[in-house]
Order: C-alpha cells, then sequence, then structure tokens
C-alpha cells in the first residue's frame, strides 16, 4: 500500500460519509414531503455541498503524487473532510416532519454549511499551492475557481434568500462548466 492510498484511505472513508449523510437527509425530505415542502433553497444547497465534497476528491487524486504520508497531512485531511462531513448533515434536518418547510432550517444553517465549504476551499487552495504552487491565472481559472470565495463569502453574508440562491446556482453552474470549459 502507498503512502497516498494509507492516507486517502481515511480521506475517502469521511468524504463518503459525507455524501451518504447527505444523501440520507435528501431520502429523509423526499419520504415525508407529503408533510413537508422541501424548497428550492435546502435542494440547491444539498446540491452545492454534493458537487463540492465529489470535486475534493478529484483534487484529492491530482495530489496523490505530491501528499507526503506525516500526521500534519493526516491531521489537516481529517478536519477538512470531518469539516464537509458536518457540513452535508447540517442540510437536511435529522427529522424533516418536524419542520412544516424545510426554508426554516435552511435559513437556520446555511451559512454553518457554506462556511464550512469555504473554509474547506481555503485549505484546498492553500495545500495545491504549498505542495505545487499556484497555477498561472487565466479566463478559466478566474470563473470556475476564484469566482467561488466572492460568491460563497456574498451568500454567507447575504440576508435576502434570493441572493443566497443566485449564489448557489453560480457556484453550482461552476461544476458542470468545469467539465466542458478546457
Amino acid at each position: 500500500m502507498s503512502g497516498f492510498e494509507f492516507i486517502f484511505s481515511l480521506f475517502g472513508l469521511i468524504l463518503g460519509l459525507a455524501l451518504a449523510e447527505g444523501l440520507g437527509g435528501l431520502a429523509r425530505a423526499l419520504k415525508a414531503s407529503h408533510r413537508v415542502r422541501i424548497g428550492w433553497p435546502t435542494a440547491l444547497l444539498g446540491l452545492f455541498v454534493s458537487c463540492d465534497v465529489v470535486t475534493f476528491w478529484m483534487y484529492g487524486w491530482s495530489l496523490r503524487d505530491l501528499l507526503p504520508l506525516s500526521w500534519p497531512v493526516l491531521f489537516c485531511g481529517f478536519l477538512v473532510t470531518a469539516t464537509y462531513f458536518v457540513a452535508a448533515s447540517l442540510v437536511f434536518p435529522d427529522d424533516p416532519e418536524a419542520w412544516d418547510d424545510l426554508g426554516g432550517h435552511f435559513d437556520k444553517h446555511y451559512r454553518k454549511v457554506l462556511g464550512g465549504i469555504l473554509l474547506c476551499n481555503v485549505a484546498l487552495i492553500v495545500s495545491v499551492a504549498l505542495l505545487d504552487g499556484l497555477p498561472p491565472l487565466d479566463l478559466r481559472r478566474i470563473v470556475i475557481t476564484w469566482s467561488f470565495f466572492p460568491a460563497a463569502a456574498l451568500a454567507i453574508w447575504a440576508k435576502d434568500r434570493r441572493i443566497v440562491c443566485a449564489c448557489l446556482i453560480w457556484l453550482i453552474a461552476t461544476y458542470p462548466l468545469s467539465a466542458v470549459w478546457h
């Protein structure tokens, strides 16, 4: 087993649990949808978190030759992946039927979720910069990578749900955009 395989067995496990937590919350909400309204904000937040977890997983793979097997790498990776897990667990309530509308749950937790995801992405950018240096800036990287930070920050600070949803739509749109814009 290589050092990367050892490291990523921990990271992959926690990221997989984060995805399962988000999907489990969605499943519980869908089962209760006859009693509770899920709403666009919650759906967008769940989709965004899932996309970002998968993207982080892909970045982990791309860094496989650069990650040294060390306690700081394991511990920092644990903190980041644990943050993803907690963020994913806050998207949907444990008991959706306790809410008439998941919009109230969204309003209560979206800042924590987005703040956690923002911190994870800051950690990722810092890690990439330390391990491999920052790639040169071009229009694609500015739009797809760097626009994440102001859009996420605006969504965290916005009080108007429409602004938060617009930011989430932008953030979600960057994932398929990155797949087709090379």
